[in-house]
């Protein structure tokens, strides 16, 4: 009974917890941001401790020098990133008539060539799929202006946030040691290895995939720019943001610099391919070069599971949620693998009986030796 106890417990736990971060993820947004900061720069921190500084002058150092670059990259790139997304939001409407024209109006005579006599119902079909794709596209910028919203509530909060990431950062040796001091001593070691693993997984993604996708980001925006594709850099941007979520990034930039390309192009087949040879290097470069370098194999995130907590704890929490989710997918992960190594190990599955625990023989009370006389 004590196993399912303790599986009570943690299911409990899980529950209140859950049930807390939904009630509260207006008011937890900044702490959990602020938790994220600390934890991505604790390593930056460590290391100039290691190096004879202070503690807290390295985390003072440490988040000063991380909100001046933020400062930096916000003026530089905001105001080209805001002016192109206002436009290519207010011309998307033109832009998939276009492409519906292309598709399926008289200039598609390259599409006859191919097809022949099937030329009617192709064109119907690529009309309905033209009509579908312009209503998710259209629900899609609607989604992406609410989560805008949501980081520009966030950015409301920078004064809230780097506060909150600095005092994490000073006591985080603190903490760790607090935390770990709670930790039942029969499961000490157990826990410990656990934890060791989730740091592993999370700090390997969280940190590896931020790096890919500023690297790709950069990439997709300035060879997009060049070509001289409208709206190149916002296209390119986003797709190298949203490469966190695997598959997605590359997929979202390819369709909608595709089309973008198409109808600016078209019929210039040479500056089409350019522009799709430009996400197939940047999915190359992300699969042999970047990902394994700066990511690696042993994160133990597939990408089906991340992708499924990114859309769980997205729609349940929102941005909160997003920024738990790839923590919590991690830690998931961990405790399910522990799960089944220890159900793998255990009777149920062996049908091997439970050797008892031995016994100690009991102890003689040793005899006085006045009364052995």
């Amino acid at each position: 009974m004590a196993w399912y106890k303790q599986v009570t417990f943690w299911v409990v736990m899980l529950a209140v917890f859950v049930a807390a971060s939904w009630l509260l993820s207006s008011v937890l947004l900044p702490f959990v941001a602020g938790l994220a900061l600390a934890y991505f720069l604790n390593p930056v921190t460590s290391r100039l401790e290691g190096w004879g500084v202070s503690r807290l002058v390295a985390a003072l150092a440490t988040i000063t020098f991380t909100l001046l670059i933020g400062i930096l990259l916000m003026l530089l790139v905001v105001p080209i990133f805001g002016s192109q997304l206002a436009a290519f939001i207010q011309r998307l409407p033109e832009y998939i008539v276009k492409l519906q024209h292309l598709m399926t109006g008289e200039r598609a005579e390259w599409l006859r060539d191919f097809v022949g006599d099937r030329m009617p119902s192709i064109q119907q079909g690529l009309g309905d799929l033209v009509s579908q794709g312009a209503a998710y596209m259209l629900t899609l910028i609607q989604g992406l202006w609410t989560g805008g919203q949501a980081l520009i509530s966030l950015f409301s909060l920078l004064v809230i946030t780097p506060v909150v990431a600095f005092y994490i950062l000073n006591d985080w040796n603190h903490m760790v040691v607090k935390v770990d001091s709670w930790v039942p001593l029969k499961h000490r070691e157990v826990v410990r290895g656990l934890v060791r693993q989730m740091d592993q997984a999370i700090s390997g993604f969280v940190r590896g995939q931020s790096m890919v996708c500023v690297i790709l980001g950069s990439f997709y925006a300035i060879s997009l720019t060049m070509t001289g594709l409208n709206f190149g850099f916002v296209i390119g941007f986003v797709s190298g943001i949203i490469t966190f979520i695997p598959y997605v990034g590359s997929l979202t930039g390819l369709v909608l610099a595709g089309g973008v390309a198409i109808v600016q192009f078209f019929p210039d087949y040479s500056m089409i391919g350019l522009v799709i040879g430009i996400f197939v290097l940047g999915q190359f470069l992300e699969g042999y070069v970047l990902s394994p370098k700066l990511v690696g194999e042993s994160v133990g995130l597939h990408p089906v599971w991340l992708m499924f907590a990114l859309l769980a704890f997205g729609y349940l929490l929102g941005f909160l949620g997003l920024l738990l989710a790839v923590p919590l997918a991690a830690a998931g992960g961990v405790l399910v693998r522990f799960a089944i190594d220890q159900y793998l190990e255990s009777p149920l599955y062996t049908g091997e009986p439970e050797q008892p625990a031995a016994v100690p023989p009991p102890q003689v009370p040793a005899v006085p030796s006045r009364q052995l006389r």
